[in-house]
């Protein structure tokens, strides 16, 4: 199946009431949204693998990650690979199926051919830019992934052929009461992990701090440029437990986690929680909420069972010790119990796991593992 063909069913479900947005008048639009209920008229997504629908099934090149092939799919419908690196939904699809929508928003590559087809899925639901592999900085995995700056300039041409078929009071209207979901930075941390590995341990740290200032620099660029064009809700997600991804464990003996990367995991979301507290106090008609994956995950390991987990350490999908040698390919080995494992490949959630993620990151209570408030509020949340 082709990589547009994906959404089909996601465009059939939303597309009678898009066709009835566009031609009623501006105000009664997002009017006619607001008033639907507690769901937001539209989702915005930026980010990494951990939310991408299938925008690297439209880059180009040899290097480029793509989950565009069995094994990733096989409990989507259909059995279909999308371009999620999951074996099912990923993180995106729970949080819009939580918000009122079929499923994540469709991406941006396979509707920016046609303005008509792009604008039509910013009003029935929103759109993704996000894309397996992509960083903060330009630099991380650069020429195989769509960066976050560059997401934020896909937005912008989003924004500009709303206001051309809408209007611009209905496109802010629109904007204002939309959600903006984030998850970014792992991929940027993993490279400079990789980078680092043979320096001292004062020079990783001094290096670090370099580090962490040009992420939250490209960060906060983002979103108040996102902001200056009309976002007002923020979900944002951090960097979770790095060091305890299949991946990473490979490196230790015993197969235990590495300290070292969620260290720097924690660090960067330290300085993450401070950015968007400072924004919030500076940007006018600005609300955030700032999910803690990282504790979501500590916690879950500490108690595996509880959830219903059989294995934290290896990977369901792939091949050689703890399943992470080897890549989740056609001719990998796919375990059994997919429901009982946190991760699908060397470094994805499994399709529960991202309905675990997504359910806690909605409607927690406030302060577990969401601040100051849960997503769910967000949405609700009037500005």
């Amino acid at each position: 199946m082709e990589p547009a063909e994906t959404m089909v069913g996601y465009r059939s479900a939303m597309a009678s009431t898009a066709l009835c947005l566009l031609v009623v008048s501006s105000s009664v639009l997002v009017t006619t949204a607001a008033a639907a209920g507690a769901r937001p008229p539209a989702m915005f997504v930026f980010g990494d693998s951990t939310l991408d629908v299938g925008n690297n099934n439209y880059l180009s090149g040899p290097d480029v990650p793509r989950a565009n092939k069995p094994y990733y799919g096989i409990d989507f419908p259909g059995s279909v690979s999308t371009g999620r690196f999951s074996n099912g939904y990923n993180i995106a699809d729970y949080l819009a199926k939580s918000l009122g929508f079929p499923w994540s928003p469709p991406p941006y590559l396979s509707l920016a051919p046609s303005s008509g087809r792009l604008v039509q899925a910013a009003v029935a639901g929103g759109v993704s830019y996000a894309s397996g592999g992509a960083g903060i900085l330009d630099s991380t995995n650069a020429g195989n992934n769509i960066p976050l700056s560059k997401q934020v300039q896909y937005f912008k041409t989003t924004k500009s052929q709303m206001v051309a078929k809408l209007g611009s009071r209905a496109a802010n209207l629109l904007l204002t009461k939309s959600v903006f979901l984030f998850s970014v930075g792992s991929n940027d941390l993993f490279v400079f992990a990789v980078a680092e590995q043979n320096k001292s341990a004062a020079g990783q740290q001094r290096d670090a701090a370099a580090l962490y200032a040009s992420l939250i620099s490209g960060y906060s660029a983002a979103v108040r440029d996102l902001h200056a064009l009309g976002a007002s809700k923020f979900a944002v997600i951090n960097v979770g437990l790095l060091g305890c991804v299949p991946a990473a464990r490979l490196h230790d003996a015993s197969g235990a986690c590495s300290g070292a990367l969620n260290q720097l995991a924690s660090g960067f979301d330290d300085v993450l929680a401070s950015m968007f507290s400072s924004l919030a106090s500076r940007l006018p008609g600005f609300a955030y909420s700032l999910a803690d994956y990282y504790g979501l995950s500590e916690a879950t390991f500490a108690d595996p069972r509880a959830v219903g987990y059989t294995d934290i350490a290896g990977a369901c999908c792939g091949g050689g010790r703890l399943g992470a040698e080897a890549p989740c390919l056609p001719n990998a080995t796919v375990c059994a119990d997919r429901d009982r494992h946190a991760f699908w490949d060397a470094v994805h959630p499994s399709q529960r796991g991202a309905m675990l993620t997504a359910q806690n990151f909605y409607d927690s209570r406030p302060g577990r593992y969401t601040a100051p408030f849960n997503f769910k509020e967000l949405a609700q949340t009037s500005l």
